[in-house]
């Protein structure tokens, strides 16, 4: 392919984040429909059913513990907050990844066609730093390197908090997860009409935070509208964290 048919570099790196991102996106939406799926499930399993299924085999792995319906509720309820909490947060990390690779390809290339050898070293070796880096220290060098800060930091902070709790103490919030204000707190993204102003008097939509608060001694109880709005504010976060990348290849290009 000769210079002149060549797609131009920063246009092929914009593609290829625009598909990381789209591919992204279809991951999240995959979760969000699980999670819709399993909610209504709970909502129609009656105990007729839930008996008739456990007595099917006509022998359990061990009868005397076997757990009614009850309790099998509220166990199935605290496995799907932890599966809601636990994967949001691995969708995260891996938006910072992806984000992250292209950032220090571009730095590395200053938003130039050509990758040599060398600047593709030095963009693999800064992703290999990043991925090894706790979420604290992702953010961090986000913003000192490429002068990128997330809006929805705090949040993703207080999910990882949050699977702290879970998984050492039993969905009970203690002093390591708090912040100055003595709260785990969660701004979650959720839809809110506005009264009809137009001619046409249809209410507007208006994205806005939801604020989740837990104080020490509390239990992660989230509603299911609120776990549902977890992974929405996933994918908001990671919409801004891409749209950031682009935005910082554009500077660079413009500057070059």
């Amino acid at each position: 392919m000769s210079d002149s048919q060549r797609p131009e570099h920063g246009q092929t790196q914009q593609l290829n984040l625009q598909q990381v991102a789209q591919q992204f996106m279809a991951g999240v939406q995959r979760h969000f429909d699980m999670l819709a799926f399993n909610l209504a499930s709970r909502e129609t399993v009656r105990e007729e059913a839930y008996d008739k299924r456990s007595n099917a085999p006509r022998i359990m792995p061990a009868a005397p513990r076997h757990q009614n319906f009850e309790q099998m509720q509220a166990y199935a309820r605290d496995l799907l907050v932890r599966q809601v909490l636990g994967d949001s947060l691995n969708l995260a990390v891996t938006a910072l990844n992806n984000a992250h690779f292209f950032l220090a390809l571009i730095k590395a290339t200053d938003a130039k066609p050509e990758v040599n050898p060398e600047a593709q070293r030095a963009a693999q070796e800064a992703q290999k730093a990043f991925v090894a880096a706790q979420l604290d220290e992702k953010f961090n060098r986000l913003e000192k390197e490429y002068g990128i800060m997330c809006e929805m930091e705090d949040t993703i902070t207080s999910i990882g908090f949050a699977m702290q709790a879970l998984v050492r103490q039993g969905g009970l919030v203690k002093k390591p997860q708090l912040d100055e204000s003595g709260e785990l707190a969660f701004d979650l993204k959720a839809v809110e009409l506005e009264e009809p102003t137009g001619l046409d008097g249809k209410p507007k939509a208006r994205v806005v935070d939801r604020r989740k608060v837990f104080q020490e001694g509390d239990s992660l109880v989230f509603n299911d509208v609120e776990l549902q709005l977890v992974l929405v504010s996933i994918a908001s976060f990671a919409d801004a964290l891409f749209k950031s990348v682009a935005n910082y290849a554009r500077d660079l290009q413009e500057r070059g």
